[in-house]
Parts: structure tokens; C-alpha cells; sequence
């Protein structure tokens, strides 16, 4: 009776949270096995919360006891006993006693395998302050009485999280370490280091106390060595200089309050479920496991939306981990939202340190501190948000500033987690294409956010993508073997291979970032229809279209990080039109599907999230319908000519590009699409969907032949002049051929193929003229034959041949 009396109270008080969300699929759990809940402290609210949850999930309840043979152990094993209101905590005897009796049964049942399941609850999530005093007392989590327990329950019963952790399973410590008493105890030991990390993860480290953070920092020698330049290059007292360092600090740092995330919490629940049918989240769990594992993560996310702060933080948050210390454009830091964004986590940054040399060792020393401190750091290393989809040119700034945190001694290993970021739809797309097309971008402020929040609709689903990490000390490693040795003899002297390593490091983010992708509903219906001749299909076709892909980037997946939506064309396509992206019209033949004429640019922004994924499965079906009879050694001559390019545009990290499009060959000749081993025919059945397919790259083959027809005739031309010459040309053929897609006339994409062009020796290189010539012949044979001969026409016209 007290039982339920405690559960129908807990029921109507305690909002719980389960991480992972669905615990038999992210960890593995196997139903046919016995299972036993291990948990640190006993407690009998705990337990009844425990029980509410495990019914939802169709797992044992902790009320019945595990019964194997005549035997019956308790379903949950404590690792101590409870804490009375006075006097000492109750022995954790009796729980010795049931691991040695769990692992006596291993020992007369060989076939008998226990999983051990460690579970964690947080009533609240508060880190505590470093200068704590009552309240910590108050409302202590680790080791509460009764009475704080229920102190805990009425005040924090609406933040409660439930933790559960991989299973250990029993058979294999009774086979390894055997079955005697000791076992248990080394049980208890290791889960007692568990649930202390686990803690840590889901709380974070403690907060300090502001002021006496900034006194701290201020005796750091970078610190005080800038502040005595500052004071004789300006010709100011010391004590001014120092005001001045103060100031930036106060400019710079965050003011985390625990209290203001969980008021937020609650509104961005309310305002996701406004926004958003859903979330998809891919990959969480490795992260969980690095943050337990004790590694300092910066999470390097793309930049969307201003959206993205608040999504990354919210999931992070509801994945069992604490919301990042995000780096914020300065810009970000007017009233109501910046004092809100500091509390929330934020630190701004300037977006130019313009040789202050004061500022850049207060920001350094402040990053710094945060790592060492064990705060988990986000930064975007894009800069600003894209404003056609694709992902920007890294800005290396904050990544060398962490390389240079590592290389001062951080002994903790220190990861980089890049995060790919979607959206069904961007709230500022509209916008982007406003300011592409010339004009000005709108400052920040507070109208504009009562401005959006006043259009808020149904924005479809979002996804959030944890990429592959990448762990600094290993990367540093591999470039350069004796850094620590080379930093110890001087650590003031920048090393050579500091600038190239970063460089590196940059890409490397970019291309898992893309490696983490998310094939949306949105994006692929975009990249079917912007592909067609008027941006429209027959209904029947784009199913098929959009079935091809879903069974091609299923069958090949892009890397194991990637993300592909989940139903068939027809699911999508419906999905698509209740978003109202997309225009349905029916005839007496039929429904066609298009894009609105006036927001088909808006719409190439959604194609461009994803089109890395389909580039080399587009160039592949553009070499098959523009030969009769293709080779696949031709073929992978054509995909290795362009790749380097496509590369470094599209920031594109296939390891084996052979080894990929044999797999889709494959997959091609599985499908029916070609006849062949390696001599392929098309079906005729399926031309129609390669010719689809093969216009998904046809503007980037475009821009390709514009400039190797450039090289091909002027070999000399400087970067500069490749790069004005080509923009023109493409203006030119845009407005021939009715090309609208944004980033065809960005200059700053010119400029990044002209560098890898340089770095390929094409540039002002005779010896690999004929190397050019031959990729100029591929660029134009891939063409339709107007668009060939207006790109040979011009480029003649333009250099007078």
C-alpha cells in the first residue's frame, strides 16, 4: 500500500527523462537474457521512479525479483545502503551478498549470462558552485537522507533524468576473474568509478564564482606580460591597463546558471514542439562514452541558423550531457538575448582581434581555463552562417587556439566532435537569398527576434549528426611525431608545421561534418526536382527517383556517420506537401509535382546540404548516358580527373573513390539501371532516371569546363585572372542558359578551385598542359552540346582566338 501510494504521488510530481531514449536499441541490451538493475545508493523513490520507466519500455520491473531455478535474488543491486535522517548510513552487506550469490549461479549454470545494467538518477542537474555553502547542504545529491530526498523530489521532481549505461555482463567477469567474494568487491569498486563519471558527464564540472574566476586569470603570466605591454605601447598606468583586461573579460566570459537552463529547457520544449514534428539524432551515444571516458570535447558544429546554438545545446542536454560553453559572435551581445545567451553558456568572441594583443591573451588564457576547468567548448569553424547551403570556407582562427591549448599541456585528452546540423526549414533562407542577391545585411536585434518568433510554423523535422571525432593529441601525432619534445625546448616559438597541421585540421573538421549528413525528406525531394528540366515531375517518376536514392545511399552508404530518411518516395513526397514546399497540380493524366518558380533559388539551398553525397553517383551516370558503351576503366578514369576538385569544393572524404564507385556500378547493375561486368549499356527502361541523376552535377561540370577550357588555350593564366575570368564566363553562361543557383557566381568558390588547381600543378604549368586538355575533353563531352559550344564560344571570344 505504501508502495503505491509513493508511486501515484512520485506519478503526479516527477517529469522523468530516460537516456538513452530507447535503451534496448542504443545499448545493445538482449531481452532473452536475465537482467539486474545496479544502482549506487538505495532508495525507495529512486525505485518507484525506475519502475515507472521500465514499464514503458517493456523491461523487468525492479519490484520483481529475478527468479532462476528454486532461487530468487532482488532485481536491484545497491552498491551502499540508505542514509537515515541521523547516524550512519546502513552497511552495503547484504548487496556484497547478492553479487557473490549472482555469481554463484554462474557457477552451477555454464549456460547462465546476467546482465548487469547500471542505472543513474538525477533529481536536477546542478553542478553546485565552488564556493557552495547552505544550499549545497540543502539540496545535496549524492548521498541525501530521506528528508533531502524529498526536498529534492518537490523542487527539482520535474528535472529528473534516469540514466541507463551499457550492460556488463556477468558470465564473461565470472569466466575472467572467477566467482569467489573478492569478485564482488572489485564489482563495487569499478561501479562506484562508473556512476562518479557518469555524475560528472550529466552534471559537469563546478561552477566558480565570476569575480573570483577573473582574479585567477588575471595572475596568469600571458596575462600580466600583455597587460605591461598594453600600459607602455599606449603610454597608460598599469592600473589602467589592467581595467582594460578586466573589461574584455567581463566583454568575453560566460556566466553559466544552472537555474536559467532549466527555465529554458522548458521553453524550448515548448517552442521544438511548436517548430518541429521531430528530431532526429544520430550517433550521440560515442559521445556520451568520450565525455565518460574523461575527454575535453569542443564541438565543431556547421552553421545554419541561429537556430543552431539552441538546438545543439537542448540535445546535449537531453542526451545526458552538459550543454556546451558556446564561442558567439559579438553581434549576438544586445539585450534581452545576450545577457540571456552568457547565462545560458555563451562567451563572445570578436570577429576581428585586430592586433590587440591584450584582448587576444585575455581570450586565449579564458579558453584555456575552460579546458582546463573541463568545460565542453563549441565554436563554429565556418565563422558566419552559409547563405547557400553549403559548407563555408573554415576560418582557422579558434582551432589553432585550441591546438595551442594542447601544445601548453592539457593533460586530459582533448577531441574535437564535428556535428552536422538540418533543418527541413531555415527561418533565415529567405533572407540569405536576399542578401546574395546584394543586399544589406540587417544587424541584429531585438525586433528581429520578436519577428521571428511571430512566424514561427511547422518547420517539418530537424537533425543533429555527430560526425566522426577527431582526437588532437593523435592528430598531432601524425604530423609532427616530436611536438612535445619541440614545444618543451620552446614554447614561445611557433613551429613550422603550425600553420599547415591547422590548415589540415580545418578540412578535416569540414569533411566529417559532411561525413555526418543527413538525407532529409526536404533535400532530396529538392535535389530531384532542381534537376529536372522545369523543376517538375510526374508524380510516378519522382517516387521512383526518390526510391533509387533512398536504396543507393542505404546500399553504399557515404560514410557510417551518414543519416538517410526513413520510409519510401511516396512517404516523402507526402511528407514534403504537408510542409507546403513543394506544388501538387493534377490533370486528367495525373498529379505533377514542382517547385514554385519564386522560390526555386530558396529551394537549391536545401539541395545544397546534401548534393556532396550524390556528386560521384551523378558523375557516374553522366559518363553513362553521354557514352553508348561506357568502360568501367573509363569511368574511373573520369571520377579520379574531377575528384580532387569536387574534393575540395564540396569538402568530400571518400578513403577508397575506386573501391566507392565500383560499389555503385554495382548497385546500378543490381538495380536493372546497366547490362555489364565492365563494358556497360544502359537499360532503356531507366535512362530517364540516370539522365535525372546526372544533372544533379551538371552546373558543377559546368564551372569545370569554364576553367580548364580557360587553361587549355592560356595555360600562363595567373590565379587572379582564372578566377575574374571564369566568374565572368559563368555570369554569362547563368544568363544564357537560365542558371540561378547562387553559389554558380560565388567568387570565393572560384578562388578555392583555383587553389586546388595550383596546388595540382595546373596552373601557369606547361608540363601538365596536356593533363589539362585531356579533363577539358571529359568537362565538355559530359555537357549537353549548347552548353558546350556557348562555354568554347565564349572562352575564345574572351582571349581572341
Amino acid at each position: 500500500m505504501f508502495l503505491r501510494v509513493l508511486k501515484w504521488v512520485q506519478k503526479k510530481m516527477v517529469h522523468t527523462i530516460v537516456v538513452p531514449h530507447e535503451p534496448f536499441e542504443d545499448l545493445n541490451l538482449d531481452p532473452a537474457k536475465p537482467l539486474v538493475y545496479v544502482m549506487k545508493t538505495e532508495s525507495i523513490s529512486d525505485a518507484a521512479a525506475l519502475s515507472e520507466i521500465t514499464e514503458g519500455f517493456g523491461m523487468p520491473s525492479p519490484y520483481q525479483p529475478l527468479e532462476i531455478d528454486d532461487l530468487e535474488v532482488p532485481r536491484i543491486v545497491c552498491l551502499e545502503g540508505r542514509k537515515p535522517l541521523f547516524g550512519k548510513r546502513e552497511s552495503g552487506e547484504k548487496f556484497i551478498n547478492s553479487f557473490t550469490s549472482l555469481l554463484a549461479l554462474h557457477r552451477q549454470r555454464p549456460d547462465l549470462d546476467i546482465q548487469l545494467v547500471p542505472v543513474s538518477l538525477y533529481w536536477g542537474r546542478t553542478p553546485g558552485k565552488e564556493d557552495d555553502s547552505m544550499k549545497a547542504a540543502v539540496f545535496e545529491r549524492e548521498n541525501p537522507t530521506w528528508l533531502r530526498k524529498w526536498l529534492m523530489i518537490l523542487f527539482l521532481g520535474r528535472h529528473n533524468f534516469v540514466q541507463f549505461s551499457n550492460a556488463v555482463s556477468l558470465r564473461h567477469m565470472a569466466d575472467e576473474h572467477g566467482f569467489d567474494k573478492s569478485i564482488a568487491h572489485k564489482l563495487i569498486r569499478v561501479a562506484r568509478v562508473h556512476f562518479r563519471r557518469q555524475r560528472k558527464v550529466m552534471t559537469g564540472p563546478q561552477l566558480p564564482n565570476r569575480q573570483m574566476f577573473f582574479a585567477s586569470l588575471l595572475k596568469s603570466d600571458s596575462i600580466k606580460k600583455a597587460i605591461e605591454e598594453e600600459a607602455i605601447n599606449k603610454k597608460i598606468s598599469p592600473e589602467k591597463a589592467r581595467e582594460t583586461a578586466i573589461e574584455y573579460l567581463d566583454e568575453i566570459a560566460a556566466d553559466y546558471s544552472d537555474s536559467l537552463v532549466r527555465i529554458a529547457e522548458r521553453f524550448l520544449t515548448w517552442l521544438w514542439n511548436k517548430l518541429y514534428s521531430g528530431i532526429n539524432i544520430k550517433g550521440a551515444e560515442q559521445i556520451r562514452q568520450l565525455h565518460h571516458d574523461g575527454h575535453e570535447i569542443v564541438y565543431v558544429p556547421c552553421h545554419r541558423s541561429h537556430m543552431d546554438y539552441l538546438l545543439l545545446s537542448y540535445i546535449l542536454y537531453y542526451q545526458g550531457m552538459v550543454p556546451p560553453h558556446i564561442a558567439a559572435g559579438i553581434n549576438l551581445n544586445f539585450w534581452p538575448a545576450g545577457p540571456m545567451f552568457r547565462r545560458g553558456g555563451a562567451f563572445f568572441i570578436r570577429r576581428s582581434f585586430n592586433g590587440n594583443k591584450l584582448y587576444t591573451a585575455v581570450f586565449r588564457e579564458y579558453l584555456d581555463q575552460l579546458f582546463a576547468k573541463g568545460y565542453s567548448v563549441e565554436y563554429f569553424t565556418e565563422g558566419g552562417r552559409s547563405r547557400t547551403g553549403r559548407l563555408l570556407a573554415p576560418k582557422t582562427g579558434m582551432l589553432a587556439m585550441t591546438i595551442n591549448s594542447v601544445l601548453r599541456g592539457i593533460e586530459r585528452p582533448v577531441t574535437l566532435v564535428p556535428v552536422y546540423l538540418g533543418y527541413d526549414h531555415v527561418m533565415e533562407v529567405a533572407t540569405y537569398h536576399k542578401e546574395l542577391s546584394g543586399k544589406k545585411k540587417k544587424k541584429e536585434s531585438v525586433w528581429q527576434v520578436f519577428g521571428a518568433i511571430r512566424k514561427l510554423g511547422n518547420f517539418g523535422r530537424g537533425y543533429v549528426n555527430f560526425g566522426e571525432p577527431i582526437n588532437l593529441q593523435n592528430f598531432l601525432n601524425q604530423q609532427a611525431p616530436d611536438w612535445r619534445e619541440e614545444v618543451a625546448k620552446d614554447p614561445e616559438q611557433k613551429p613550422t608545421w603550425f600553420t599547415p597541421s591547422v590548415n589540415l585540421l580545418a578540412s578535416s573538421v569540414m569533411t566529417n561534418i559532411n561525413g555526418a549528413a543527413a538525407a532529409s525528406s526536404v533535400t532530396l525531394t529538392s535535389l530531384v526536382l532542381l534537376a529536372s528540366e522545369r523543376n517538375a515531375l510526374e508524380r510516378s517518376l519522382l517516387e521512383r527517383q526518390l526510391d533509387l536514392y533512398l536504396a543507393m545511399l542505404k546500399s553504399v552508404p557515404y560514410t557510417s556517420y551518414t543519416s538517410v530518411a526513413d520510409g519510401n518516395g511516396k512517404s516523402i513526397i507526402d511528407h514534403c506537401l504537408s510542409l507546403n514546399k513543394f506544388v501538387s497540380t493534377k490533370d486528367a493524366i495525373g498529379e505533377i509535382i514542382s517547385v514554385d518558380e519564386k522560390i526555386a533559388i530558396t529551394m537549391s539551398y536545401y539541395r545544397n546540404n546534401i548534393i556532396h553525397l550524390m556528386a560521384i553517383p551523378s558523375l557516374i551516370a553522366s559518363c553513362l548516358v553521354q557514352y553508348d558503351i561506357c568502360e568501367r576503366s573509363k569511368i574511373h578514369a573520369i571520377v579520379m580527373d574531377f575528384y580532387p576538385l569536387l574534393k575540395a569544393e564540396l569538402f568530400m572524404g571518400i578513403e577508397d573513390v575506386q573501391q566507392h564507385v565500383d560499389k555503385i556500378l554495382d548497385f546500378m547493375v543490381e538495380q536493372g539501371l546497366l547490362s555489364g561486368d565492365d563494358h556497360f549499356e544502359v537499360s532503356p527502361r531507366y535512362t530517364a532516371q540516370l539522365l535525372l541523376l546526372a544533372e544533379t552535377i551538371s552546373e558543377t561540370l559546368q564551372r569545370y569546363a569554364i576553367i580548364f577550357n580557360l587553361l587549355a588555350i592560356k595555360p600562363d593564366l595567373e590565379r587572379s585572372e582564372l578566377e575574374t575570368d571564369s566568374h565572368l564566363l559563368a555570369k554569362r553562361l547563368g544568363a544564357l542558359h537560365g542558371i540561378t543557383a547562387p553559389e554558380f557566381y560565388d567568387k570565393k568558390l572560384y578562388n578555392t578551385l583555383s587553389v586546388k588547381l595550383k596546388e595540382l600543378g595546373y596552373l601557369c604549368s606547361v608540363e601538365h598542359r596536356a593533363e589539362v586538355i585531356k579533363i577539358r575533353d571529359h568537362a565538355n563531352q559530359l555537357l549537353s552540346s549548347s552548353v558546350r559550344q556557348t562555354i568554347v564560344d565564349s572562352v575564345h571570344a574572351e582571349h581572341g582566338h
